[in-house]
């Protein structure tokens, strides 16, 4: 969630941000609303409460005077009534600070309900619009051209059915729709993918971690992949989750903790079997691997100061743009414009890589600053330069996916339907060429 003094000081940075987002800023409004309804709430509860201890500090003595006078066979008249005057005001206030306590609490849960519904605000620079308003920043490598070579373009799953590598069938047979086999040389090509991505990571400083793929809903909602929860898949027996990245379950790793950034960003790279509903894309990419419900990936996540996070932002995407570099793909990298973040995300870059027979660049690879969104709601904190505790910022990318197979097939793909393998990638192979079975 957002920093609520944020919103208090800058609001119109955050109305800015909603619709720059393409969502309603006078949820804005609701929320200062809500904000100034709980202040006062607390302020009520706080004054009754107050009244609440005085009238008990003041039947204590009273109670000691009656009890006195009792055993000296006074009248007791007058300091009864006393008493029952107090325990009936303290009756009173008590039924009353419950009662705000109430509305203290509901005025709590409807602000963070509000507050909740907000998303990141984005970072300055981010193009406004929705999917097709991103901005190109950079263009690596040119596509090559497989007419000019003689060569009749196979798209990725003609090639891998003739190469033995995938096989939709019988996914579809077993699973259903949108479900696949990678079998022989598939197998082993995607293994030795997420292997060489795991030796950049680690050279690079990163701890490998294989996480649980199913989460609590308190881990899945803190990361925001309950805010727009289509694509999520839902044991609702267990009141589990599965995930669609390792991200959520890195980002509980440290939930409801104070971690240790003196020696700079803690780093993880979380190799995980992802899963998504892909709910909202029906008729969409039905052909081959591109868009799955079930796919492998090594996804980076970073927990560092937030005054870094920019900076660190722009290492993850040169460490994606090393692993595409690797695989001797091109590519372009794009500014995601801000009605096409997640909620959680202030700024995220794309890497696109050529699809040959769709003739368009499909995303590979991304990279997001979630900046303190996604702590403020797990709890994950770390002391600043000044000793004070604070929100860190997470940021999470792609170094490789099941959906990599796509794009290297097609790009390396030769004239008798073989596949050269990239140079860089050979070794975790241990093949230069992918020859068709048949």
């Amino acid at each position: 969630m957002i920093d609520i003094k944020l919103l208090r000081d800058q609001p119109d940075v955050v109305r800015d941000s909603q619709r720059a987002r393409g969502e309603d800023a006078s949820v804005v409004d609701e929320v200062l609303a809500a904000d100034e309804q709980r202040r006062s709430a607390i302020g009520e509860f706080e004054s009754a409460r107050a009244e609440q201890k005085a009238a008990s500090k003041q039947l204590g003595p009273v109670m000691g005077r009656l009890k006195g006078a009792q055993k000296a066979g006074e009248d007791t008249t007058e300091l009864q009534a006393e008493a029952d005057r107090l325990r009936a005001t303290g009756t009173e206030l008590a039924a009353r600070v419950k009662e705000l306590e109430s509305v203290q609490d509901e005025a709590q849960d409807r602000l963070d309900r509000l507050v909740r519904s907000l998303g990141n605000v984005i970072e300055p620079g981010v193009p406004a619009g929705g999917e097709d308003d991103f901005v190109v920043l950079e263009e690596v490598g040119a596509p090559r051209d497989l007419a000019a070579e003689g060569i009749e373009p196979r798209d990725h799953l003609e090639l891998g059915e003739g190469l033995g590598a995938i096989d939709m069938e019988r996914g579809a047979k077993v699973a259903g729709s949108r479900f696949y086999f990678l079998t022989g040389v598939g197998a082993q090509l995607e293994l030795a993918l997420l292997n060489m991505a795991v030796a950049q990571a680690t050279a690079a400083g990163f701890r490998l971690m294989v996480p649980p793929t199913l989460v609590r809903p308190e881990i899945m909602g803190g990361t925001g992949y309950l805010d727009a929860h289509e694509d999520v898949y839902h044991l609702p027996g267990d009141d589990l989750y599965l995930t669609g990245t390792s991200e959520v379950a890195l980002a509980g790793y440290h939930s409801d903790e104070i971690i240790d950034l003196s020696d700079g960003p803690r780093r993880y790279a979380g190799w995980s079997t992802c899963y998504r509903r892909e709910a909202g894309s029906y008729g969409k990419d039905t052909r081959g691997i591109i868009r799955v419900h079930q796919f492998n990936k090594l996804e980076m996540f970073v927990y560092c100061d937030p005054a870094d996070a920019a900076a660190e932002h722009q290492r993850m995407l040169a460490w994606e743009q090393e692993m595409l570099a690797k695989v001797e793909l091109p590519y372009r990298v794009i500014d995601t414009a801000a009605g096409d973040l997640g909620g959680s995300a202030a700024r995220k870059y794309d890497c696109e890589a050529w699809v040959p027979t769709q003739g368009r660049y499909r995303e590979l690879t991304s990279t997001s600053n979630c900046t303190t969104y996604q702590a403020r709601r797990l709890g994950i904190r770390f002391k600043d330069g000044d000793g004070r505790t604070a929100p860190v910022a997470t940021l999470n990318g792609t170094l490789a996916t099941t959906r990599w197979l796509v794009a290297i097939l097609e790009n390396h793909q030769q004239a008798d339907g073989s596949v050269r393998v990239p140079q860089a990638l050979q070794p975790f192979l241990g093949l230069d060429v992918l020859t068709p079975t048949s």
